[in-house]
């Protein structure tokens, strides 16, 4: 995290317990983000916070930090049992929950306390044992928690932290439902402590907040610009036709190391595939029905570096963390205006520089105007020249392997580094 983003706030500078201190220490942590500065105060003195804060900000050490504090000062109840968690996390995405999973646990390195996961798409059996073994803090998705909860794998009678991420984006993948479910099965708002952040506060999400916590203190770090400072940001208005002819001139002008490339639908990211790959660049996709290990796969070999490009749905938008992102292109530009600022918040990330070059087409391009009054400035716009427009050669043919006809007739699968895909 640069200077520019980290306030005068040190962490040394709040009464921590000394293990937790330790584990701050060793990530490297010195001063405080500003929403960590802001919501600090509140947390470690017990009281419930809903927090607004864009992405890449430093929410989740925010949160697991006023966690460990909280579990570390209070005494475990003498009558709980094993399957009791004392605190919940929900995320909307397994990537965040996974994220989420990764730093907590180097914040708490030296605090002796069990963080584990539950997610859908994989490893039901090892998830469930290892919350039957015994944990302190449960963090997952909706769906894989309710489906333990609902088979009393756990119970929620011993729950002294509650902390939803990116309540917004819950409420985009109806998982309210699920979430209320498990609340009102919790101890009471008032003998919890309980956060939620979210890239808006809106007015879904504070209500929601209002009813399922004890009076929480509104914080919103709201930045110059919505968008990160250090995003170069361009708009392009390519004919349908250009699309395809614009991505390979860019990318030839720009040499991107490492690049997301966002769409709205399957159809488009097969399309989009099947040219990357048909003009000689090495190309991953990633989205929400890639089963959970091919997923993880296609995401390590990313950021190793193996696939120069990944083209991904909004399932990846928020939650993934891959350092050394150096460009973000909005093939399809998305249609809620928040997506916009997760999409690009890919790059840029720790106080580095990125670019981020967006497509307003023809069907899309009524979006801009509510991305632009979202992120209260006007989104460069660049001339499409005759060298930016580059002959493709011919996309590489998906090739389906057959499978045994499913009931209702259907089958699909497709080879390579190819994988279905979904709206989100």
């Amino acid at each position: 995290m640069s200077n520019k983003n980290l306030t005068e706030t040190k962490f040394s500078a709040f009464s921590l317990a000394d293990e937790l201190q330790k584990g701050i220490e060793a990530t490297g942590f010195t001063f405080c983000t500003p929403i960590q500065a802001e919501t600090l105060p509140h947390t470690l003195a017990g009281h419930d916070i809903a927090g607004q804060a864009q992405t890449g900000t430093g929410k989740t050490a925010a949160f697991a930090i006023a966690l460990f504090n909280k579990l570390l000062t209070t005494p475990s109840p003498k009558w709980r049992k094993q399957n009791q968690p004392r605190a919940l996390i929900l995320a909307p995405t397994r990537e965040l929950a996974i994220q989420i999973h990764k730093d907590a646990a180097q914040i708490g390195e030296f605090t002796g306390l069990k963080l584990g996961l539950a997610y859908g798409g994989t490893g039901y059996e090892t998830q469930k044992q290892a919350i039957e073994d015994g944990l302190d803090i449960l963090i997952g998705t909706p769906g894989r928690v309710i489906d333990y909860f609902k088979k009393h794998v756990f119970n929620l009678d011993a729950a002294e932290v509650l902390i939803l991420d990116e309540a917004d984006r819950m409420f985009d993948l109806g998982f309210i439902k699920d979430i209320r479910f498990l609340l009102r099965r919790m101890p009471h708002p008032e003998k919890r402590l309980n956060m939620l952040f979210s890239a808006t506060l809106s007015h879904r999400v504070m209500e929601l907040a209002y009813e399922h916590m004890n009076n929480p203190k509104q914080v919103e770090i709201i930045a110059e610009k919505v968008t990160a400072d250090k995003v170069k940001q361009s708009v392009f208005y390519p004919a349908s036709d250009e699309k395809i002819p614009l991505l390979l001139g860019l990318i030839k002008r720009e040499q991107p190391e490492r690049s997301i490339l966002f769409v709205n639908t399957k159809r488009v990211a097969d399309k989009v595939w099947s040219f990357l790959e048909g003009n000689g660049i090495k190309t991953a996709i990633l989205s929400g029905d890639v089963p959970q290990n091919k997923r993880q796969s296609l995401l390590k070999q990313f950021k190793e570096g193996n696939f120069p490009m990944l083209v991904a749905t909004d399932v990846a938008a928020r939650g993934l963390h891959v350092p050394d992102v150096s460009h973000v292109f909005n093939y399809d530009l998305p249609q809620e205006a928040e997506d916009y600022v997760h999409r690009i918040g890919r790059t840029a990330r720790a106080g580095a520089s990125g670019t981020a070059l967006s497509f307003a087409c023809e069907e899309y391009a009524f979006s801009l105007m509510d991305i632009e009054t979202y992120i209260h400035h006007k989104i460069p716009v660049e001339s499409i020249t005759a060298e930016l427009l580059v002959k493709p050669q011919p996309p590489v043919k998906i090739e389906r392997k057959p499978r045994p006809p499913r009931k209702d007739g259907g089958h699909r699968h497709h080879k390579g580094n190819h994988a279905q895909n979904s709206r989100r």
